[in-house]
C-alpha cells in the first residue's frame, strides 16, 4: 500500500490534527529518500573508493553537528563493528565523539577548529574524511574539509541542496534536495546504502 492509498489519506476526516502532521511529514520524506536512486552510481563509486582505502589500511574520520553528528557516528560504528555478518574491524573515528578533545580545542582555539585540529592530528595521506551537514554551511566542517585536503586525505560530504559551501570545499559531495529534516532522514538511508555496498569488499579484504 502506498501512502496515497492509505485510509488516512483517502478518508482525511477520520484523522486527528496530530496524526495529519505525522502523515504529512512521512509523505514529505518519501520522495526525498527515493531521490537517492538518482545517486546510485555516485554512491557505488564512493563505496568502491572508501572500501578500497579501508582494506588497504587507511582510516575513515567522520564529523557532523547535531543530528548529523549522530549519523556520522552511526557510519563509524558500522565500520568498527559490523553492518551485516561477521568481518574484520576497520579504523573509523567520529571526531565529535571525542568529548575531551572537542571541549579542549573549542576552549583554546574556538569551535570552528574542533574538527580541523583533530583531522590534522589523525588524518594521513590516503585516508578519507566524511562530513555530514544538512545546510553545508557549518564553519567547523568547512575547516575540517580544508584540513583534510591539506594533508592529502580525500574529503567527502553528504549535504542538503546545492549550492552550499561544503560541497564546494570537498573533493566530492552527494547533495540531497529537500527540507532539512527530510534530508537528514535520507542521509541515514545513504549511510546504510553505502555500508551495504562496501560490505563485499570489506569481507574479502580483511584488515592489513
Amino acid at each position: 500500500m502506498t501512502i496515497e492509498q492509505h485510509p488516512a489519506v483517502t478518508s482525511p476526516d477520520t484523522v486527528s490534527e496530530s496524526a495529519r502532521v505525522v502523515l504529512d511529514h512521512v509523505a514529505a520524506s518519501v520522495p526525498v529518500i527515493a531521490s537517492l536512486v538518482d545517486h546510485r552510481d555516485h554512491i557505488a563509486d564512493w563505496a568502491d573508493d572508501v572500501a578500497g582505502r579501508l582494506v588497504a589500511g587507511r582510516r575513515l574520520l567522520a564529523a557532523g553537528n547535531g543530528g548529523s553528528a549522530a549519523e556520522a557516528q552511526h557510519l563509524t560504528s558500522e565500520l568498527t563493528g559490523r553492518f551485516e555478518g561477521d568481518r574484520p574491524a576497520y579504523s573509523a573515528i567520529s571526531l565529535h565523539a571525542e568529548t575531551s578533545a572537542v571541549t579542549a580545542i573549542g576552549n583554546d582555539y574556538g569551535y570552528d577548529e574542533v574538527f580541523a585540529r583533530q583531522v590534522r592530528a589523525h588524518a594521513r595521506a590516503g585516508d578519507v574524511v566524511v562530513l555530514l551537514s544538512t545546510s553545508g554551511k557549518s564553519p567547523n566542517l568547512l575547516r575540517a574539509a580544508e584540513a583534510a585536503r591539506a594533508v592529502g586525505a580525500r574529503a567527502l560530504a553528504m549535504t542538503g541542496p546545492r549550492p552550499n559551501p561544503l560541497a564546494d570545499a570537498v573533493d566530492d559531495a552527494i547533495c540531497i534536495e529537500g527540507p532539512s529534516a527530510n534530508v537528514q532522514e535520507a542521509q541515514l538511508v545513504l549511510v546504510h546504502a553505502l555500508c551495504r555496498a562496501m560490505e563485499p569488499t570489506l569481507r574479502r579484504g580483511g584488515r592489513r
